[in-house]
């Protein structure tokens, strides 16, 4: 696996490999990868001949108080396993090589239909800077595929609209949320948790199963999520939301048999933990 740290390199490996006809699929990431990164790869490697993964943990998408400063950071670790599940380049540029002019000084994306509720909603800026450097990552690599995990269901609903609506030539897939033997998302962030947290956590999917099985039977939505949200408070969860929405992310309405979301984020401590589950009603 080569390893690139300017757009320059980058580009330099990417137009030989155009020149040979070759395909490109590209994962980003903000490192300290887990088994669930490695799926992406896997399923770039099955939709492209060549697989470009960045590491960058972007200081745009986290707010004031996030933990952008100790979010966990392997860049060898991570470069040593990328190697053995075959990728072929790996970008890891700087906020410098990210941001020439200046993080404050960036040109911004938006996409105000989505970026302003769920976790947009209580996150203010967050989708806007991933918007913006998802969108610099595409110009930089120009894939032809690029594949992102379901688990963050609202970032690839935002990022499947920006790609449409900028007309950017490249297939955005979604790969199903890898999770741990007891249910849990896999996520960088899980070790953040305590042992006690990391016992609750698998409530999280758990509520979403009970949520969606009562929705689809037909009970009340809004007294299911009053429910749901009682049954994570109760276990000690911070809840930001649950909701269930539409598999485009509009509001679900009761008695339509449409394929539908259920979504929560809740805090642990000070682990901010999300999840979702697809599903559609009985008829």
């Amino acid at each position: 696996m080569k390893t690139a740290r300017t757009v320059a390199e980058l580009r330099a490996q990417i137009g030989e490999w155009r020149g040979a006809g070759k395909r490109i699929g590209f994962v980003p990431t903000m490192g300290n990868l887990h088994a669930g990164h490695f799926s992406l790869i896997r399923q770039a490697r099955e939709s492209a001949d060549k697989v470009v993964a960045s590491i960058f943990v972007n200081p745009s998408q986290f707010g004031p108080n996030e933990d952008f400063d100790r979010y966990p950071r392997t860049p060898d670790a991570d470069a040593e396993r990328l190697d053995r599940e075959g990728c072929d380049l790996l970008f890891l540029p700087s906020v410098d090589e990210m941001y020439p002019l200046g993080v404050g000084s960036r040109v911004r994306m938006d996409v105000p239909s989505l970026t302003g509720i769920l976790c947009g909603a209580s996150r203010p800026g967050h989708f806007d800077g991933v918007c913006t450097v998802v969108s610099r990552l595409f110009n930089q690599v120009q894939p032809d595929v690029a594949v992102f995990g379901q688990k963050d269901y609202q970032q690839l609903a935002i990022l499947r609209h920006m790609v449409r609506d900028l007309a950017f030539p490249i297939d955005v897939q979604g790969a199903p949320t890898s999770r741990e033997a007891d249910g849990l998302a896999m996520s960088s962030r899980n070790q953040y948790l305590t042992p006690e947290q990391r016992a609750v956590a698998p409530l999280i999917q758990q509520t979403l199963h009970w949520l969606a099985g009562r929705v689809a039977a037909g009970e009340g939505i809004v007294a299911t999520l009053q429910a749901a949200r009682a049954r994570l408070a109760d276990a000690g969860f911070e809840v930001d939301y649950v909701a269930v929405r539409r598999a485009d992310l509009a509001p679900a309405t009761e008695g339509v048999p449409e394929e539908r979301v259920a979504l929560a984020a809740a805090k642990l401590g000070n682990t901010r933990l999300i999840d979702n589950l697809v599903f559609v009603p009985a008829l």
